[in-house]
């Protein structure tokens, strides 16, 4: 396994342009670490190792590249090259190239294609974006399900290699749908002489559709513990599969643009290194604009107590104190509810259990920081000398504050991102920062609305 920054006797090879050194050590070398040692050369660099792979290592590790390694590529190999490696590549990588690639270079790419693999690219192309169909791969084994086990594992030796994956075999009837699967496991242990349709269990088949959001095909594949699953056209017939590499690659971006909108931010479409400085300020402004305006209105809020202020000064002194607890309890709440619902654990139909635990919850927080807060309140002035029954009013008044800007926070944090998905909108939307800017300005008004009430003709 290599990383950055280069092996020093792969640069000193490289420096000496000692090629066939290194042609003989990259025979040992897996196609992963191949990609990530090209990807870590310079540009001008890349296409002269890449050049010393065989034909099948060169296509395999191109499929493992990042993009800009792949577009550089593209640009630096022969025309003859490019072909090779594009009709060779597994047709679910070669789809998520060309869609990343502008129109009219993926175009003429496409020309490149033999006229199999043409189709194949146009059909999986035609897709939408976030679907299925650009995910899943043509490239599969389907026996018919009166053949015996014996007849099927002769036809695996011979087809096997085209295959994306021999952990599962589909069986399919005279028409092409179909009807059932075998894991790799249980063809291996079953007699040469039985039928597919004995072992075959029609009533577990789970399949996927062309036209469903990548999404929900990573649900199933989490629901179902699969390694890979079927896809199939509205009449059943059986059109590809998808494996379970393809899903790990949606969760990372699925928990990635969940991650940054948490935070705040509009989901990044690329790299944060590769992302232009423009539209990563213009995708961070947004969402700064919004809390902004919204902190406008916590101002707005002390503008309307500025007389209680100005009776009474302290009170200014343990804004941030209470304020800040609102928006880390709300923070908190909401971290733990978009997660939750992101792994399954609860629906918006808990609405009303999270309400229960989260009031409890919010209750318990609350008076353990409204205990702390009287005592800071109360300890600092006796420490002062200074302590007489205002500062005791003052600290309930803390002390009550925090509890009821505790509960409201943990109840926001908690209820918002369950609204959201109600909604049908993403639930990572209800942002920390933007719970904690919510939290922000009713803290305001419960500091000061208690403050009227317990110190009225004593400090105010």
């Amino acid at each position: 396994m290599i990383g950055t920054p280069i092996l020093p006797e792969i640069r000193e090879l490289i420096e000496q342009r000692n090629f066939s050194a290194l042609q003989r050590l990259f025979d040992d070398w897996l196609p992963v670490d191949l990609a990530e040692l090209i990807s870590d050369l310079p540009e001008n660099e890349q296409a002269i190792l890449f050049r010393l792979l065989t034909k099948e290592a060169a296509t395999e590790t191109f499929e493992y590249l990042d993009f800009d390694a792949q577009q550089n590529l593209l640009n630096a190999l022969t025309q003859k090259d490019v072909t090779h490696i594009l009709n060779s590549m597994s047709a679910d990588d070669r789809t998520a190239l060309l869609e990343e690639l502008p129109g009219p270079v993926a175009q003429e790419l496409i020309k490149l294609l033999s006229f199999k693999e043409f189709k194949i690219a146009k059909t999986l192309l035609a897709y939408a974006e976030d679907s299925v169909g650009r995910l899943m791969s043509p490239d599969f084994l389907s026996v018919k399900k009166d053949w015996e086990i014996g007849k099927v594992l002769e036809y695996i030796r011979t087809h096997g290699h085209e295959s994306e994956t021999l952990n599962v075999i589909y069986a399919v009837d005279d028409h092409g749908k179909l009807v059932g699967e075998m894991l790799a496991r249980d063809l291996l242990l079953s007699p040469l002489d039985k039928k597919v349709e004995e072992i075959i269990d029609e009533d577990k088949l789970i399949t996927l559709t062309a036209t469903q959001d990548q999404k929900d095909a990573l649900e199933a594949f989490k629901r179902y513990d699969r390694v890979a699953l079927p896809v199939v056209d509205s009449n059943g017939y059986l059109i590809g599969v998808v494996t379970v590499d393809d899903m790990l690659d949606v969760a990372e971006e699925e928990e990635t643009e969940d991650i940054q909108k948490f935070g705040g931010i509009e989901a990044l479409d690329e790299p944060y290194i590769d992302v232009p400085l423009l539209q990563l300020v213009r995708n961070r402004a947004v969402w700064l604009v919004v809390l902004f305006l919204g902190e406008m209105l916590t101002a707005s809020a002390m503008a309307y107590f500025e007389d209680e202020l100005a009776k009474a000064i302290v009170l200014a002194t343990f804004i941030p104190l209470i304020i800040s607890s609102g928006g880390n309890s709300g923070s908190q709440a909401a971290t733990l509810i978009i997660r939750s619902l992101a792994l399954g654990e609860i629906t918006v139909r808990d609405w009303w259990a999270v309400m229960k635990r989260e009031i409890l919850s919010g209750l318990m927080l609350g008076s353990l920081l409204g205990l702390i807060g009287v005592f800071r309140v109360v300890f600092w002035a006796t420490l002062l000398g200074h302590y007489t029954v205002m500062w005791l009013l003052l600290g309930i008044t803390v002390g009550l504050s925090l509890l009821g800007i505790v509960l409201w926070g943990t109840l926001a944090g908690s209820m918002l991102p369950l609204l959201l998905k109600r909604l049908g909108i993403d639930p990572a939307t209800s942002s920390a920062p933007f719970v904690a800017t919510l939290v922000d300005v009713t803290g305001i008004v419960i500091y000061f609305s208690f403050a009227s009430l317990l110190l009225k003709g004593v400090l105010l």
